[in-house]
């Protein structure tokens, strides 16, 4: 039930969420929410073999920890679990130049969706060929770049992106190599901002309209193009594969119809990301070798219906991979007792970053956990409220969460699964700076995105 004054003020929000349980030990972690090297010693957070205490006061507060043999091992297990499909990483989630190269080296493509993050990757070598470009409003500007630098595929995403791909190709005498973004109607029990197939929203051709076969048509009497196949995507933070049996049934009914009607058959599907994480105690992700299997029967099964071949597949994580491989650690600056009506009270614990690093609670009211970083506690647990330090009342961290009776200021606490649309979303709201991203690996750290300084700040106000 809503209220008013928004989700935090609800029926029953006083008690917490129906999921979230009093733990026997609020100073224990629960492994699936964190990296895999992630561990408590002494009530101290390691990550990548270092004290994480140690490292910020390094570096300061607030950070991103990225363990990178995390993200190595999740990269891997995409790689291996897919074999025989293309991976691409979904740099959306986020990219910076490091990052870049560890997808490289662990075999997985990439997949961009502007000009900075093609950018990003050519900085870190990664071979254009295996670069996929998304995005549903690429200009001539960024399709030339793209096509000149032999870009693997464009996802085009409109007719006249299609008007634009061919001319940019012409020009450039070169051949363009493109799939079609298709919306396959498909409802995916997710956020409404982050489910991306239904009918009225900004991406792709509708199946349901005709646009979808219209597009393919288009292109294939297009000369400077080669069609590689359909596109689809049904959104974000998904845990079963439902949305996509029924996605690929709908995707791959124009695909066998292309090939009767126009006597194509195009060799690629793209069925997109979206898989999901664990940010808290009631998401049970899916591990990827079951994904694939699953996925694999569900395009063989539809193709064998069809009486078509198996396209090559190619999937996006991007969340899966880097979710969990990243912690933002805070400094807890003040704890306040609100006093609320009949009696109740809430304990408000504020840190030193919010929503300037982490705006998904604000934007999508996404539930995250925490916890205690720096010591063990012996008090017994409270239900809190992490908060931010920004100048808005929906500047909240995680808005339930069991951290011990006697947090105070100067107390760290880590919130995991930070990696995804986390750096990659920040802002200067308030002009805050934003935070580094520190790699971790083997007892060693070594920053690979700085904080911003004043002077970065300053560097385009010409004033």
């Amino acid at each position: 039930m809503s209220h008013e004054a928004g989700w935090a003020h609800a029926p029953g929000a006083l008690s917490g969420p129906a999921w979230l349980r009093t733990p026997d030990d609020v100073n224990a972690l629960m492994p699936r929410l964190w990296s895999r090297t992630a561990e408590k010693v002494d009530g101290e957070l390691h990550v990548g073999g270092l004290a994480v205490p140690a490292l910020v006061a390094e570096v300061n507060t607030p950070a991103y920890v990225l363990d990178e043999a995390d993200f190595r091992a999740r990269a891997a297990a995409f790689r291996d679990a897919f074999s025989g499909c293309d991976v691409y990483y979904a740099g959306k989630a986020f990219l910076c130049t490091e990052v870049a190269r560890w997808v490289a080296e662990e075999g997985l493509r990439l997949d961009v969706c502007s000009d900075g993050e093609l950018t990003v990757a050519e900085r870190a070598g990664v071979d254009p060929a295996r670069i996929g470009y998304h995005g549903n409003n690429k200009t001539a500007m960024e399709l030339r770049r793209a096509v000149v630098m032999g870009v693997g595929r464009i996802v085009v995403d409109s007719f006249d992106e299609i008007s634009r791909v061919v001319s940019v190709a012409a020009e450039a005498g070169l051949t363009a190599r493109v799939m079609v973004r298709v919306t396959a109607g498909v409802e995916a029990h997710t956020h409404e901002y982050i489910a991306t197939a239904h009918e009225d929203q900004k991406f792709g051709f509708s199946i349901a309209s005709g646009d979808a076969f219209e597009a393919v048509r288009r292109l294939l009497a297009a000369s400077g193009v080669e069609l590689l196949g359909l596109h689809s995507h049904i959104g974000s933070q998904i845990f079963d594969t439902a949305g996509f049996e029924v996605a690929a049934r709908r995707v791959l009914a124009v695909h066998a119809r292309v090939s009767q009607e126009l006597g194509v058959t195009m060799p690629e599907l793209d069925l997109g990301g979206g898989f999901g994480i664990a940010y808290t105690s009631q998401d049970d992700p899916a591990d990827p070798a079951v994904l694939a299997a699953d996925l694999g029967a569900i395009v063989t099964g539809e193709c064998r219906a069809l009486g078509i071949e198996v396209p090559r597949l190619s999937i996006e994580p991007g969340r899966a991979i880097v979710g969990p491989s990243m912690c933002t650690v805070y400094t807890v600056g003040t704890v306040k007792q609100v006093a609320l009506d009949g009696g109740a009270s809430r304990t408000y614990v504020s840190v030193d970053g919010g929503m300037s690093d982490n705006v998904r609670p604000a934007l999508y009211g996404a539930d995250y956990s925490a916890t205690l970083a720096g010591r063990r506690s012996e008090a017994p647990p409270v239900l809190s409220r992490v908060v931010g330090k920004h100048c808005e009342a929906g500047d909240i961290v995680v808005k339930d969460e069991f951290l011990p009776g006697d947090v105070r200021p100067g107390d760290l606490i880590a919130v995991p699964a930070t990696g995804a649309y986390c750096r990659s979303m920040a802002s200067n709201y308030n002009h805050a700076l934003r935070p580094p991203v520190v790699a971790v690996r083997d007892g060693e750290a070594r920053v690979i995105v700085r904080r911003e300084t004043f002077d970065d700040l300053l560097a385009t106000d010409l004033g």
